[in-house]
């Protein structure tokens, strides 16, 4: 890991820069704490080559030690969004279900759609018309109506108006806390008002 595997006070210093190169911005204090307990410093091509490393007592190790050190110190740092210490707010809980909502939103149409151009090569054209399709939606039971109907609605209706929301952050509204909180709320309560219309229709 470059000049800081010497000791936990290099190795924290590390912990809070990017990579080999957001680490050299940390050498002079590292340099001078180093000074206060001095250990011998491993040291890669790279930064060996660096000014400030050639007055420190290193031993050479190879590019692939190096990221692999660097690597291991990466790994014990939290990972974040760390959801058990993280507190469950609106705002991130929205944007995730608009992430999710869409996904498979899109997943769905792509499946359909390619179903739908390979139909004639299967002998699916008449199972996959719109007659056909409108006629078993009609014969389904009410619980099954409602499996597929309640699902399908509610991703659709939630995605659209908190796509909505996102449109009106990029024109510069409701950015502030409580505004975005408010306009969170009223996308739950739109969203709630569209999939109960969609579903009686």
């Amino acid at each position: 890991m470059s000049l800081f595997t010497a000791s936990p006070l290099l190795r924290t210093s590390l912990s809070s820069s990017r990579g080999v190169l957001g680490a050299a911005r940390c050498v002079p204090v590292c340099l001078a704490l180093s000074a206060q307990a001095p250990r011998s410093l491993s040291t890669s091509p790279v930064t060996r080559a660096l000014p400030w490393a050639k007055s420190a007592k290193t031993h050479p190790v190879s590019l692939d030690q190096d990221f692999k050190a660097l690597n291991a110190v990466r790994q014990e740092r939290p990972t974040s969004p760390h959801f058990t210490i993280y507190q469950p707010q609106l705002t991130w809980l929205s944007s995730i279900a608009n992430r999710v909502t869409g996904v498979g939103l899109s997943f769905g149409l792509y499946a359909f759609m390619s179903a739908y151009a390979v139909a004639p090569l299967f002998g699916w054209t008449e199972a996959l018309s719109s007659a056909h399709l409108t006629q078993l939606a009609a014969e389904l039971p009410l619980w099954a109506k409602l499996g597929l109907k309640v699902p399908l609605a509610a991703a659709a209706s939630f995605h659209t108006v908190n796509g909505l929301r996102h449109l009106s952050w990029d024109m510069g509204y409701f950015l502030d806390l409580k505004e975005s909180y408010i306009a969170g709320y009223s996308v739950i309560a739109a969203s709630a008002a569209a999939t109960i219309y969609l579903c009686m229709l």
